[in-house]
């Protein structure tokens, strides 16, 4: 885990931080120009409560790295139309309280005071701010190794699993050649059943037509017993 003095003085290590702009509120509430994306010099250093010279030679030694996030310089018409802007956004009461630089202005953007709490060594905020990215580092850290081990507990059972399914394969081919063969006598006995229906209905037809007959000869029977009383 890298240590405070190392974020201080390693560039590829702050790099890695720059995502994490939200440490600047945890430790204080950044006043932002309205426009909500950039602050001028003096409230870089009013966040930090150092003197606006701290954060001009700060500036000035590193201005390529925060440069490259978002510290930039308007002069002319564009720091005219960024006035402009500004003063359109402040709108209303407090409009004429609005600071306007005379030739040039220097501009920062939260990713750009992030940068400069990785490197200003003299302010108990900056030092706040590196503490927080530094413990909210080791949290995650120690999160992935959580998951880590949680992933690897998971591999083992999985690999446990598999020996129980490859165990399991030659039981399920022996169920399934039953299985074949109970269905093949299922099928067998559905043959006979329905072979037995169909005798069944043969026989039915068959007592019918002794019913038939017998009814015919009960008939005769009785013709047979009036015509021998009748003599």
């Amino acid at each position: 885990m890298p240590t405070e003095v190392a974020l201080l003085e390693s560039r590829a290590l702050r790099v890695e931080q720059m995502g994490r702009v939200d440490a600047l509120d945890k430790v204080k509430s950044l006043v932002m120009l309205p426009d909500g994306v950039h602050v001028r010099t003096e409230g870089v250093a009013r966040y930090f409560e150092v003197s606006t010279g701290v954060v001009r030679r700060l500036t000035d030694r590193h201005q390529d790295e925060l440069a490259q996030n978002g510290s930039r310089v308007l002069r002319g018409s564009d720091l005219r139309t960024f006035h402009s802007d500004m003063l359109s956004l402040w709108g209303g009461e407090g409009a004429e309280s609005y600071p306007q630089a005379a030739t040039q202005l220097r501009l920062y953007t939260r990713r750009t005071v992030l940068n400069v709490a990785m490197l200003l060594r003299d302010s108990d905020i900056a030092r706040c701010v590196r503490t927080y990215l530094l413990d909210a580092e080791q949290d995650l850290r120690a999160g992935y190794t959580s998951l880590e081990h949680r992933v690897t507990r998971v591999e083992s059972c999985l690999a446990g699993v598999g020996t129980a399914l490859q165990e399991l394969g030659p039981v399920l081919g022996r169920m399934s050649h039953r299985l074949d063969s109970l269905d093949r006598r299922l099928e067998v006995t559905h043959q006979v059943v329905g072979a037995m229906s169909v005798r069944l209905g043969e026989v039915t037809e068959d007592i019918g037509r002794l019913d038939g007959r017998m009814d015919e000869l009960a008939r005769n029977l009785k013709d047979l017993c009036r015509r021998n009383r009748s003599r």
